[in-house]
């Protein structure tokens, strides 16, 4: 028996003409290529900054979705071997479910506290920046409080580093006083950017690439039928909810049924 580490998820696919399992474990992804008798790490993604606990792979565009505990979702383009990551983040509360939609391109995504999220994946999103370290603010230079040398120097107290979400760039408070939305870049609510970079950030840029639904319960599993436009949900308050998504996801278009 091979034992590599406590696993949360487990799912088996068929990607690149050979299985392999996919172990969501912490805020990790294990890839492993299963043979007859063995098996081997093929790779580890790393992104969540909390437990897997919901994935979905779409075997057409050869795409890798993973929900966490972090509320976010991030695509993972694994089977294009492109390397691409696209950060989704419009939840409150952990994902507990996700579904891909290929026909529409729409990602359809449940939350704890009874959110869904409907994500338009049908058009070009950019990747978020890596977070980028410094001892200093990287727009005023000043130092930040674990630089002493440089507090020091200049005898002046230290700040705390935050981290523009546009640009990655280490940054201060004051020069990151403003907030904004970025749905292009995953961000649907409003998160830290610095000054630069919300000024550079237009109205329509704001606008949102995702709907976002009321489930009015504690949402735990979703299962959707997508030949018919429906989903059903059931949550820990012991509620089971049928939906007709015709209206929101555009089945309706896409299979020929109408709004019921």
């Amino acid at each position: 028996m091979l034992l590599l580490h406590k696993v949360n998820y487990l799912w088996m696919v068929n990607i690149l003409e050979f299985s392999f399992s996919v172990l969501g474990v912490t805020n990790e992804i294990t890839l492993l290529k299963l043979e007859q008798n063995t098996c081997s790490i093929i790779t580890t993604l790393k992104g969540h900054e909390g437990s897997i606990t919901s994935l979905w792979w779409d075997p057409v565009q050869r795409l890798l979705f993973s929900g966490a505990s972090d509320h976010s979702i991030i695509m993972w383009d694994i089977g294009g071997r492109k390397g691409r990551t696209l950060l989704l983040q419009g939840h409150h509360d952990k994902v507990q479910a996700i579904c891909y939609i290929q026909l529409t391109r729409q990602l359809v995504s449940c939350s704890a506290d009874g959110g869904i999220a409907v994500w338009n994946m049908d058009i070009s999103r950019e990747e978020a920046p890596q977070w980028l370290e410094s001892d200093s603010c990287q727009k005023c230079e000043q130092p930040f409080f674990w630089n002493i040398k440089q507090m020091w120097d200049t005898k002046t107290l230290g700040l705390r580093q935050h981290h523009c979400r546009k640009c990655g760039q280490a940054v201060c408070g004051k020069c990151s006083t403003k907030r904004s939305s970025y749905p292009i870049m995953g961000f649907e609510f409003q998160v830290r950017v610095c000054d630069s970079c919300f000024e550079s950030i237009k109205d329509e840029d704001r606008t949102s690439l995702a709907t976002f639904h009321e489930g009015k319960h504690n949402i735990s599993h979703m299962s959707m039928d997508i030949s018919r436009g429906l989903m059903v949900t059931c949550g820990s308050d012991r509620i089971v909810k049928i939906w007709d998504m015709t209206p929101v996801v555009g089945c309706s278009l896409a299979t020929g049924f109408s709004s019921r």
